[in-house]
């Protein structure tokens, strides 16, 4: 599989153009933003309140904008050409994520800077928001790929939304039903329990099996994302 970062470089272009042409896609990822100052105004300092905002931007901007980016292809008729360009999937596959992953980091930043959180290790949590940004970016492509508009990718990413932002209340049901001990390894718990044990002095060598997980998250839904894509290939 050959990569051309020119070829990237074109469809990011192309993609810029058409979201800063979307108003509703533009105004959804901004939500994150008010709840941020909100949350900041009320001198919230608890890391798990932070982090279910960060897994809602993530949510909200690396997965809905990379979903929205692919169906507005399909529902254009304009995903098959490309397909059937000279750009390899690889390509295509980085080209589309870079405008979702340049404007995650940027709301993440600004987040983190409306709630005055400043991480006792910011290369590890950098690292950590990095990989589950790419996790999420790879969940945008898969539901992206299954949609056929961007309307309809506007409903399918909401259910993601509420799991995933809020999903850590499901370890306290976990207590009662064992069955959702396995949700633990979901990335958005591994990236809060990074989080906590960073803000207890832990270092790299401390979170080394979480970001694992996250890693191996990051490789099934990408496996997933290349089979459905060339499955649409086919088709």
């Amino acid at each position: 599989m050959t990569f051309s970062i020119k070829r990237s470089l074109a469809i990011f272009q192309k993609d810029y153009k058409d979201v800063s042409k979307n108003l509703y896609v533009s105004v959804s990822v901004l939500m994150p933003l008010a709840l941020a100052a909100l949350w900041g105004m009320d001198g919230i300092d608890n890391i798990n309140m932070h982090y279910m905002l960060f897994n809602m931007t993530l949510c909200m901007v690396a997965a809905y904008v990379q979903c929205c980016l692919i169906a507005e292809e399909k529902e254009k008729n304009t995903l098959r050409g490309l397909m059937l360009s000279p750009a390899s999937t690889m390509d295509i596959l980085i080209g589309k994520s870079l405008l979702s992953f340049i404007a995650t980091f940027i709301m993440l930043v600004a987040c983190a800077f409306l709630q005055d959180y400043k991480p006792e290790n910011l290369l590890v949590i950098s690292l950590a928001l990095a990989l589950s940004t790419i996790f999420y970016i790879g969940l945008g492509t898969v539901l992206g790929l299954v949609t056929k508009s961007v309307m309809e990718a506007s409903v399918i990413i909401l259910p993601f939304i509420g799991f995933f932002s809020f999903g850590s209340f499901l370890t306290v049901l976990a207590e009662s039903f064992p069955i959702l001990k396995v949700t633990e390894y979901l990335p958005n718990l591994q990236l809060i329990e990074i989080a906590n044990k960073v803000h207890s002095g832990a270092g790299l060598a401390d979170v080394w099996f979480n970001l694992a997980v996250i890693l191996a998250s990051i490789v099934v839904i990408f496996a997933i994302a290349i089979v459905v894509f060339r499955k649409r290939m086919m088709d």
